[in-house]
C-alpha cells in the first residue's frame, strides 16, 4: 500500500466529511485483499461485511486486523443483508457518508476522489457509480438488465440514470436512517435508491471505471434467473407503490399557491396552445382517469397523450382524479351510472346496508361487475365532457380578460 500526497489529501477529505467505505464480500478470496489495501490508501475508516464466506476470505481478513473494522456472520444471507449491515454499522459509529465497492475486483478505488468531489458539490446526495455499459468484455445481461431497471427507476422517481444497478455508490447514510426495507439480496441497491429519492435525496450520477474479467476468470454470485425474478418483482411493487402513493402525494405536496400559479401560468396560458386543445387535454385526462384499467391509468393516458399529440403535463394532472381519496366517489358514480344505463334497481347496490362483511362485499361486487364496467365508460365519457367544457369556459373568460389587459396597456 502506497500512500502518496494526493491519496493522503483525499483521506484527509474522506476524515473531514465523515466518510466511511462498505466493502461486502462473500467467497472473492482472489480478489479481496488486493480491494482493501486499494481502499485503505483513501481512508482508515474502512468495513468489510464478511457475508458467511465458506472460502479463504476469513483467513485473508485476520491479516487485516486493526486496519479495518470486520462484520461477520453465518450462513451467507446475500448482498442486500450485507450492504444492510455495513450502513448500519457505519450510522451507529456516527459517519454521515458510506462509499460502497465491490470485493470482486471489477471497481478501482482511484475513483473514490471522483465520489468526494461530487459530494462536495452537492452535500447529502445519493452519488451512483455509472459504467461504461458498451466497453468489452461487458456481459450482455447486464446492459439488457440495467436498461431495463433505469426505465422502472426513471418511471417511479422521475430521475434519468444511466447505470441504475452499480454497486459502486456514495450512501448519505443520516439521510436515509430510520427508512424500512424489505428485500435482502441484490434488488436491496434498487430499493434503497428508489425510497432514498422518495425521501428527496439527490440521486446523482458519475463516471467510473470497471473491469470485467474474461470469461470463467471472473467471480460472480449474480443468479440471472433467480435474482433477476426478485427485481422484476421489487419493480413491480415499487411501481405499484408509486402510482397509488408516491405520485399522488407528491402532487398534493406541490400544491402550493406558488406551484400552482406556475403550472397554470406554463400549461394553460403560456403554451401557445389553442384553448380547445387545453380543453381536450383536461377532458381526456378525467376520461383516463375513470376508466377500469386501475394501475395503468397514468401511464396508459401519457402514451396516448404522446400519439394524440395533447399536452402531457395537463392530461398527467387531469387523470390524477383518481387519486386515492377519489376512488370511492368514482366507484360509486360508475356503479350508480352503470345501473341506470341498464335499467337496474337502482336500490340493488353494493353499497347495501345489509351488506357488512368483506365476503359480502366481494360477493356483491362480482354481482354488479357488468354495471361497474359499463358504468364507468359511461360515467367516464360524462365527467370528460363536464370538465372539458368547465376549462373551455374558464379559458376562454381567462382570455379575453388578457386581450381587454393587452388593449388597455396599449
Amino acid at each position: 500500500m502506497n500512500i502518496d500526497p494526493t491519496n493522503e489529501l483525499y483521506r484527509n477529505k474522506m476524515a473531514a466529511l465523515n466518510c466511511c467505505v462498505i466493502i461486502p464480500t462473500y467467497n472473492n478470496e482472489q480478489t479481496i485483499a488486493k480491494v482493501i489495501s486499494d481502499v485503505l490508501a483513501y481512508t482508515g475508516s474502512v468495513i468489510v461485511v464478511n457475508d458467511g464466506a465458506t472460502d479463504s476470505t476469513p483467513d485473508i481478513l485476520k491479516n487485516f486486523e486493526g486496519k479495518v473494522d470486520v462484520v461477520s456472520y453465518s450462513p451467507n444471507r446475500g448482498k442486500g443483508i450485507a450492504l444492510r449491515t455495513g450502513i448500519k454499522r457505519a450510522q451507529e459509529k456516527g459517519f454521515r457518508y458510506a462509499i460502497t465497492i465491490d470485493s470482486d475486483g471489477q471497481h478501482f478505488a482511484d475513483d473514490i476522489p471522483v465520489f468526494i468531489a461530487k459530494i462536495e458539490e452537492q452535500p447529502d446526495s445519493l452519488i451512483v457509480g455509472a459504467r461504461n455499459l458498451n466497453q468489452e468484455n461487458m456481459p450482455k445481461k447486464n446492459t439488457f438488465g440495467n436498461k431495463f431497471s433505469n426505465f422502472w427507476f426513471r418511471f417511479q422517481t422521475g430521475i434519468n440514470l444511466p447505470d441504475t444497478q452499480s454497486g459502486y455508490r456514495l450512501y448519505p447514510i443520516e439521510k436515509i436512517k430510520n427508512t424500512r426495507y424489505f428485500t435482502s439480496k441484490y434488488e436491496f441497491e434498487i430499493e434503497v435508491m428508489v425510497k432514498a429519492a422518495w425521501r428527496g435525496v439527490k440521486v446523482i450520477p458519475v463516471p467510473v471505471k470497471v473491469f470485467y474479467a474474461e470469461g470463467d476468470k471472473r467471480v460472480t454470485h449474480f443468479r440471472p434467473g433467480k435474482d433477476f425474478t426478485r427485481i422484476s418483482i421489487l419493480n413491480t411493487w415499487l411501481t405499484v407503490l408509486t402510482l397509488l402513493w408516491y405520485k399522488p402525494v407528491r402532487l398534493i405536496r406541490n400544491m402550493r399557491w406558488k406551484n400552482i400559479k406556475a403550472f397554470m401560468q406554463k400549461h394553460f396560458l403560456d403554451s401557445g396552445e389553442s384553448v380547445m386543445r387545453k380543453s381536450l387535454g383536461v377532458a381526456f385526462g378525467v376520461f383516463m382517469g375513470i376508466v377500469p384499467i386501475w394501475g395503468y391509468q397514468f401511464v396508459s393516458a401519457l402514451i396516448f397523450a404522446h400519439f394524440m399529440k395533447l399536452n402531457k403535463a395537463i392530461v398527467g394532472l387531469a387523470a390524477q382524479i383518481s387519486v386515492p381519496p377519489m376512488i370511492p366517489f368514482l366507484v360509486y358514480g360508475s356503479l350508480k351510472t352503470g345501473q341506470l344505463v341498464l335499467g337496474k334497481d337502482i336500490h340493488e347496490s353494493i353499497f347495501n346496508s345489509d351488506i357488512n362483511t368483506v365476503t359480502e362485499i366481494w360477493e356483491s361486487m362480482k354481482l354488479h361487475l357488468l354495471e361497474y364496467l359499463v358504468g364507468s365508460m359511461v360515467f367516464a365519457v360524462v365527467m370528460a365532457i363536464v370538465f372539458g367544457l368547465i376549462t373551455y369556459i374558464i379559458l376562454k373568460i381567462t382570455e379575453k380578460k388578457l386581450l381587454v389587459k393587452t388593449d388597455e396597456a396599449k
